[in-house]
């Protein structure tokens, strides 16, 4: 959405948005609607990703395709316009449209050969384990943080508060278009931006965001298996809450990572010391089960 805005002294309040087959513009839709529309189906795409979990394996190339196609066509639609005073003697995009189907093809093909690494292969009883002594209980502690995440959360948050401000002194703009999908985005990265991971005696325990809040937990019991493993953003599909063939990793920053596997799922959180918090996971989930 910065690439319109940026250019915005360089066209009319309206922008030729379709051509027919001779390259001529024939329709068109308001600078709003051009910035707007691809972030609202963005937004919609990461959405329906999360929740899409049938389709785990496809999920990264469709995300990275679109994400591709969206931009492309946005950079094709500003760059046809571009100091035209009308829409209708806007230039021609179809050399642009090619090259965006082609541009996204190819992130497809990244997307798949991305995403479609298999989970490891793992056994119960699986990894290195803590000797707890008799009587004694064991807790370990980490937490992990992105500063990048907050810088993100952060503007997300200023450009939906000054649309708010826009929109209380015009009321006529339909700035909650606006409001809306940048709040939901400064909320949802700031809740991804840092996490709080607890073993103890009743499981594994990972809090998001500043506020600890939401937090997924595991009972020692339904825990399989844990270990420590080296991941990367490339590997999982980038930062923050990634789902991925590897299952799903919440990505801070690249390196050690605590993985876990329960109810046949793999759980993966970047953290230090790893190693140390996988051993007493072990522990806990074999005096749990009774597993050697």
């Amino acid at each position: 959405m910065v690439l319109p805005l940026t250019a915005r002294r360089g066209f009319e309040d309206r922008l030729a948005t379709h051509w027919n087959a001779f390259g001529d513009p024939d329709g068109s839709l308001p600078l709003w609607a051009v910035v707007l529309v691809p972030v609202a189906i963005w937004i919609a795409l990461v959405v329906s990703a999360v929740f899409w979990r049938a389709s785990r394996r496809w999920r990264g190339a469709v995300l990275v395709s679109c994400g591709v196609l969206l931009a492309g066509e946005q950079a094709s639609i500003v760059r046809a316009n571009l100091y035209h005073a009308q829409w209708r003697d806007a230039d021609s995009a179809t050399v642009g449209a090619v090259a965006t189907v082609l541009a996204a093809a190819a992130a497809a093909v990244v997307g798949v050969l991305a995403s479609g690494r298999p989970a490891s292969p793992a056994a119960p009883g699986e990894g290195s384990r803590m000797d707890i002594p008799a009587g004694e209980r064991r807790v370990w502690l980490a937490r992990t943080e992105n500063p990048w995440l907050y810088a993100l959360a952060a503007v997300a948050g200023v450009v939906a508060l000054a649309a708010l401000l826009v929109g209380l002194g015009d009321p006529a703009k339909p700035m909650w278009l606006l409001i809306a999908p940048f709040t939901f985005v400064s909320m949802a990265v700031l809740a991804c931006s840092s996490v709080r991971v607890r073993v103890a005696e009743r499981g594994l325990d990972v809090a998001f965001g500043p506020l600890g809040w939401p937090v997924r937990h595991w009972d020692a019991a339904d825990i399989e298996w844990a270990r420590a493993e080296h991941r990367t953003p490339t590997q999982v599909g980038g930062w923050g809450y990634r789902l991925s063939g590897l299952g799903t990793t919440v990505m801070l920053r690249s390196g050690e990572c605590l993985v876990i596997r329960a109810g046949g799922k793999d759980f993966a959180v970047s953290v230090d010391d790893a190693e140390r918090a996988a051993a007493l996971l072990n522990s806990l989930a074999g005096a749990h089960t009774g597993r050697a």
